[in-house]
């Protein structure tokens, strides 16, 4: 069989434009391959791929000589043809993704010509609430509605900037082929471009070969602002508007609601275990935000300005107007001449012209410059008034009002920059500077509200960092205003003295008492989500804390860790931990008539929080939504859904669609009856579930097994984030961050953190109840629905197969017999459960894109298996074996795309 007909057998099955998409891409990348390195290394290809398939479509003792011949086939490869091998490998798995991520633009696009709304859609939400609930409740609603989404530089993106430079490049292409019949001449063109582009990303190094740092980081997430992000929000707001008030009434009246999103980071803010992050960093990250986030206005001023050529005669100015733009003619007089030469009797023009300059000046620390974002929305709204007076409503609230939505959303810095930090780092500081080795809170508010004694003096570099970045978040203040940077997470809060040290140190590292801060917990193992609601009540019994929740009008944030639950407690307990704290902080903050916003510090890979983001929204707490709703964006997320203007468009209408339908009071009640009637089950569940899970991670070698069968140490060495995999203390778990945890463990094909502890916790269930009540559950309440279907994505990625090949290098058979049997029990206890005869069975085309991609990340898991043994023999030797690891960290890219998931 040939190559292409080898593709042909695998593609069958995918819509029609995937798979030309699929055949074009993977016979250029043929083509490519042949020309850069011959027709031999392509037929290397081709006969590692051909037995990988075959391995997958046989059983018994015909997989055993199969999965044989698969070895003799890597075995076979000297050094530098394996390496390109598993280049090959990695290549056509990115353009597979791309040809998936074009597909789900093309039906996007095709779903929003349709003429009935789609699901999950605002304007299929809208109708839906106003149906349900009322017009009043639904104004109500959007009143507090509330969507923060904040971008975080977790390294679980795997693949350098190159890269995904490269396959951007090819998407549009891709799309330009896609799109309106070209001539002959422009097709070829095209053609000729993308066989360029692809040759381009085969001969593109895909490892990185410098480490990164917190500052690249910075750089590559305003990126995702620059190229998406600032042209999607508006055309949400459209699709509200016109989901409220019809289509041909969009753009010609102020638009009935308050802009809702929120954009907040943590690139250049987290320094949790990060060594790398330090105050300076910090200060470069909001002078790098701010320089985009205001040349990106300048430029839309100055553009919208350029095309505003109303004149005064057709479309006389308000007096508002002319009073504005007499100020700024003295503000700016040698560009105000120039102006009025150029658009003279045009003073709409004029006046935006002139926003455009003092825009510039701002940037620039020049005189003229805006106080602030909302002096320059002011400008724009006067500009708003004064068109409509004059009857031109469609030109006020059009392009401009666009405009008025990006001043709104993204300010002056593009997002809010949130500082973190681990309570550990502040416990010690508060004991260096109080000779205290256990202050109590007490203490330490009276410290913030009365100040320090004089002479006191940090003595260590961690105590004058600390301090060194609370006085940056001042400057911070002082220069973009409150809202830039007023949020400081203290990770793994223990007690009420984490977060009250932060007041107090803010106090003694700036005395006058300028600096605002809102303090947010982040509550992360099991038992700190347990006694979250004890530690918000002991903090809130000070006499500061009292007085600033009185100044923030009774609004109170707390975060809650996915990531860290998972690891702590395994996926099940985890989940329902989480789920139970949500609910007792729920309860909590009503009976202290506190509003509460919940902070999801979600990951991208299912055992970190991941999944359907719309269909979380929908299956959290009762209560816990309530119109607001904040989650970290994390590594590879961010690019998933926000590289393509399209997909970022859809997402952000699920999210927000799916904010507003958990947020009424028919999807409260009955997510809070399903709650109460399921919660025996829930107890059930969790503790056989943790209990199943904590008598693998801890028996005795788990943690050197676990590194022994994973490459946990070489992802390490992978140069995907600026911040190491430990946030240190002695070997073992502990210490472990959530992400290597998760990001090694898929590299196995074994995904464990994803179900393992499931089937315990299912079983328990179906024997106390009988195997109908899971079903129930299923069917009737959404938190178990969206669990199991999460579980069933890892479980159809996971492979028993090319897993036990890993676990086997462990020589442990006591704890590989522990996995396989959860791995079985949960298979089938999910299958029962759910009512499929097999994983992701109601989702055939999510089903058929894992099975096209398995033989691909199959000979990617052979060759990794093969290297990382002789890199690590090696390694044990003294040898130096850098260019093994470099192809065994080749191999990691190559499974990362395939499985679509690193941590």
């Amino acid at each position: 069989m040939t190559e292409r007909e080898n593709r042909q057998e695998l593609l069958q099955g995918l819509p029609d434009p995937l798979g030309q998409d699929l055949q074009r891409l993977g016979s250029m990348l043929d083509a490519v391959v042949t020309e850069a390195d011959g027709p031999s290394l392509l037929a290397d290809v081709e006969r590692l791929r051909r037995a990988t398939v075959d391995l997958r479509l046989s059983r018994g003792q015909e997989a055993m000589a199969l999965r044989q011949e698969v070895v003799n086939i890597v075995d076979s490869f000297e050094f530098g043809r394996a390496e390109k091998v598993a280049r090959a490998f990695t290549v056509y798995l990115q353009l597979v993704n791309l040809a998936e991520e074009r597909h789900r633009d093309r039906t996007l696009r095709h779903r929003d010509s349709a003429a009935e709304p789609i699901r999950e859609s605002l304007e299929e939400t809208v109708a839906s609430v106003r149906r349900k609930s009322g017009e009043g409740a639904l104004r109500e609603l959007l009143a507090r509605l509330e969507v923060h989404l904040v971008l975080t530089a977790h390294p679980t993106e795997a693949r350098r900037r190159a890269v995904v430079d490269a396959l951007r490049r090819i998407g549009l292409l891709l799309e330009q082929l896609d799109g309106p019949p070209l001539a002959s001449a422009g097709r070829a063109e095209a053609e000729r471009r993308l066989y360029e582009q692809v040759t381009i990303l085969w001969r593109t190094a895909q490892l990185r070969s410098t480490d990164l740092t917190p500052v690249d980081e910075v750089r590559t997430v305003v990126g995702v602002f620059d190229e998406t992000l600032r042209d999607v929000v508006p055309r949400l707001y459209r699709k509200l508007e016109g989901a409220l008030v019809g289509v041909q009434a969009v753009g010609t009246q102020p638009p009935g609601f308050r802009t809702f999103l929120r954009w907040g980071t943590w690139v250049g803010g987290d320094r949790d275990g990060n060594p790398n992050v330090t105050a300076a960093v910090t200060a470069t990250a909001l002078d790098i935000q701010a320089d985009h986030a205001l040349r990106a206005l300048e430029n839309d001023t100055r553009r919208i300005g350029r095309s505003l050529t109303v004149s005064e005669e057709s479309t006389p100015p308000s007096n508002g107007l002319v009073a504005g733009l007499v100020r700024d003619r003295s503000r700016f007089p040698a560009a105000a001449k120039e102006i009025l030469t150029r658009a003279p009797r045009e003073p709409h023009r004029q006046r935006l012209l002139l926003m455009a300059e003092r825009l510039r000046a701002t940037r620039l620390h020049q005189r003229g410059a805006y106080l602030g974002v909302e002096e320059f929305l002011e400008a724009l709204r006067e500009v708003q008034r004064s068109l409509a007076a004059a009857g031109a409503g469609r030109i006020g609230y059009g392009e401009l009002q666009q405009l008025v939505w990006q001043a709104e959303t993204f300010g002056f810095t593009l997002a809010a920059m949130e500082v973190r930090e681990h309570a550990d780092v502040l416990r010690a500081v508060a004991a260096e500077l109080l000779g205290d080795a256990r202050p109590d809170a007490a203490a330490l508010d009276a410290l913030s509200r009365h100040g320090w004694p004089e002479g006191v003096e940090p003595a260590s570099d961690q105590a004058r960092e600390v301090l060194g970045t609370l006085r940056v978040i001042e400057r911070i203040q002082a220069r973009w205003g409150i809202e830039a940077c007023d949020r400081y997470v203290v990770s793994f809060t223990r007690r009420a003295a984490d977060l009250a040290a932060v007041p107090a140190l803010a106090r003694l590292a700036v005395p006058a008492g300028s600096l605002v801060l809102d303090v947010v917990p982040l509550f992360e193992s099991r038992s700190d989500l347990e006694a979250a609601p004890d530690v918000l009540e002991s903090l809130f019994q000070l006499r500061g804390w009292q007085d600033q929740l009185e100044r923030r009008g009774r609004r109170v944030e707390v975060m809650l860790g996915y990531s860290d639950s998972s690891k702590d407690a395994g996926f099940l307990a985890a989940n329902l931990s989480l789920y139970r704290a949500q609910m007792a902080l729920v309860a909590w903050a009503h009976d202290h008539e506190i509003s509460l916003t919940l902070f999801h510090g979600r990951g991208g890979a299912l055992g970190r929080g991941g999944g359907p983001a719309g269909r979380a929204i929908r299956s959290q707490a009762p209560g816990s939504v309530a119109g607001r709703f904040k989650v970290t964006e994390q590594g590879e997320v961010v690019f998933a859904r926000y590289s393509n203007s399209a997909i970022a468009l859809r997402h952000l209408e699920q999210v927000t669609s799916a904010v507003l339908e958990a947020s009424t009071r028919e999807h409260e009640a009955t997510e809070a009856d399903r709650a109460e009637s399921f919660s025996p089950e829930a107890a059930m569940m969790a503790a056989a579930s943790e209990g199943a899970y904590r008598a693998l991670v801890e028996t005795t070698g788990f943690p050197e097994f676990f590194a022994a069968v994973s490459p946990l140490e070489e992802i390490a060495r992978l140069r995907i984030g600026s911040r190491p995999p430990r946030r240190g203390g002695p070997p073992g778990l502990d210490g472990l961050r959530a992400i290597p945890w998760v990001f090694a463990w898929s590299q196995t094909r074994c995904n464990l953190p994803g179900w393992y502890g499931l089937g315990r916790g299912l079983e328990a269930v179906a024997e106390r109840y009988g195997s109908g009540r899971l079903g129930k559950m299923h069917e009737e309440w959404p938190f178990f629905r969206s669990l199991l279907e999460n579980a069933e994505m890892s479980l159809a990625k996971a492979d028993p197969m090319i897993a036990g090949l890993y676990l086997d290098q462990g020589h442990r058979p006591d704890l590989v017999t522990l996995i396989r049997e959860e791995f079985r029990r949960t298979r089938r206890q999910v299958k029962e459960a759910t009512g499929h005869d097999r994983m992701l069975s109601v989702h055939p085309v999510l089903r058929r894109a894992v099975d096209l991609r398995n033989p691909y990340v199959d000979a990617l898991s052979f060759l990794q298996l093969r290297f990382l043994r002789e890199a690590r023999r090696q390694e044990q030797q003294g040898a130096d074996g850098a260019r093994l690891l470099d192809v065994v960290l080749q191999t990691v890219n190559g499974v990362a795309a395939g499985l679509q998931n690193t941590g």
